[in-house]
């Protein structure tokens, strides 16, 4: 997502004419248009979904199979649908993240590794991130891709960083190889019902979080650039202020998913 936001700063292709196209979204209009960022997570998605679980769990490979071209077919036609990308981005949207898996995908184990075991891997992980958003934020004047970059870049530092804290507490281990694949568990009622709570616990605990960086960020923000605050969103406009609210509250968002959140499940005997 971020190589594909990037992307688009850099080659600004506008979106489709309207007319002809007859927009159904004008949220993102203001944003560039090639590659197709939806079509790139409707392609990553699904096949990171099966090239990291299949041999993980014992799951027929079809069920993968199936699940990829749907989820990807889906996206990627609503995004024309909605008028908001050409048949191209899409294509261009699609082949780049083929590419981007082909390159990366080799070194997954060894960057998860890394996050987790390396005594300085928070401050590296906090320190890339934040450089390569002081970057992608130079790119262009303000868009919605700005905040989404900065959203994204966050999400996947607070995550890193969650996973390392959660790694080295003991609360997630892996499991010895020699009993992969895993087998699911049986559904019951009081596995559903586990289920269930954790989902209500886990979202209820993420959104509060959110909501408390996002009144602590913004206001903190401003103050420190002499920035007005009066009227947010046009406050929000300014990279002094978006760069570190977005960054830290979705880097807290994240760190809450992989970190707070198992530790108040297993505090309370869910996990």
């Amino acid at each position: 997502m971020y190589l594909g936001q990037c992307t688009k700063d850099i080659i600004r292709w506008p979106r489709p004419a309207s007319p002809p196209v007859v927009k159904l979204e004008v949220f993102y209009n203001s944003e560039y248009s090639m590659p197709s960022t939806h079509a790139m997570s409707g392609t990553a998605i699904p096949i990171s979904l099966v090239l990291l679980t299949y041999g993980r769990w014992q799951y027929p490979l079809i069920y993968g199979l199936i699940l990829v071209p749907c989820w990807c077919s889906l996206v990627c036609l609503s995004r024309i649908y909605m008028g908001m990308h050409s048949i191209l981005d899409i294509i261009a949207g699609f082949l780049y993240t083929i590419l981007i898996l082909a390159i990366f995908y080799p070194f997954v184990d060894l960057i998860d590794n890394f996050n987790q075991t390396h005594k300085y891997a928070p401050l590296i992980i906090v320190g890339l991130h934040l450089a390569l958003g002081i970057f992608s934020f130079t790119l262009d004047t303000w868009s919605t891709s700005r905040g989404d970059t900065a959203e994204i870049l966050g999400s996947g530092a607070g995550i890193a960083c969650g996973s390392h804290v959660t790694y080295n507490m003991g609360l997630i281990l892996d499991p010895p190889l020699d009993r992969l694949p895993l087998v699911g568990p049986p559904i019951t009622v009081t596995l559903f019902g586990k289920a269930i709570l954790r989902i209500f616990i886990g979202m209820v605990f993420v959104l509060t979080v959110r909501d408390i960086m996002k009144k602590i960020t913004i206001p903190l923000a401003c103050k420190i650039f002499n920035i007005p605050c009066d009227d947010i969103r046009k406050a929000r406009q300014h990279m002094e202020v978006e760069l570190p609210y977005r960054y830290i509250t979705y880097g807290m968002v994240g760190f809450s998913i992989t970190f707070l959140v198992p530790y108040v499940f297993f505090f309370i005997g869910i996990s």
